[in-house]
C-alpha cells in the first residue's frame, strides 16, 4: 500500500516538476515557497515544522533558494533566522499554483468525484497529527 501511495505521489509530482524546472526550482522548493506565501518572514524552525521536514533539509533548500534569488534568510534574535520571499519568489506564486491546479484537474479526470472524496478523507487521516 505504501508503495502504491508513493507511486501515485510521483505521478502527480511528475505533472508539476516540468513547470518548476522551467523556473529554476527543484522539487520541494514549491512547498517551501507555498509556506512563505501563506506567511512570509517565519523562522527556519517554523518552516521546518510546517513542512514536516528536518532543519538541515530546510537549510539546504533555503541556500538553494537564496542562490536562485527567490528567498532571503535574515538573522533574527539569537541563533534563529527568518526567511523572507524576494520579488522573484512572490512572482512564482501564480505559475506554481497554476501547475498545482492543473495537476488537481488531471487527478480528478483520472479518479472521479467519489474516489476523490475518499482519497481526501484518507489523506486527511494520514496527515493529521
Amino acid at each position: 500500500m505504501a508503495y502504491a501511495l508513493l507511486q501515485g505521489m510521483k505521478s502527480t509530482r511528475g505533472a508539476i516538476s516540468p513547470v518548476l524546472a522551467e523556473r529554476g526550482l527543484h522539487p520541494g522548493q514549491d512547498l517551501m515557497l507555498s509556506a512563505l506565501w501563506r506567511e512570509d518572514g517565519i523562522t527556519q524552525a517554523e518552516l521546518a515544522a510546517r513542512l514536516g521536514i528536518e532543519a538541515p533539509t530546510v537549510s539546504r533548500a533555503l541556500q538553494r533558494s537564496e542562490r536562485a534569488g527567490t528567498c532571503a534568510g535574515k538573522r533574527a534574535a539569537g541563533r534563529s533566522r527568518r526567511v523572507y520571499l524576494t520579488e522573484e519568489g512572490q512572482a512564482l506564486r501564480r505559475p506554481v499554483e497554476q501547475a498545482w491546479r492543473n495537476a488537481d484537474r488531471r487527478l480528478r479526470r483520472r479518479i472521479g468525484p467519489d474516489d476523490l472524496a475518499a482519497l481526501r478523507r484518507i489523506l486527511g487521516r494520514l496527515t493529521s497529527s
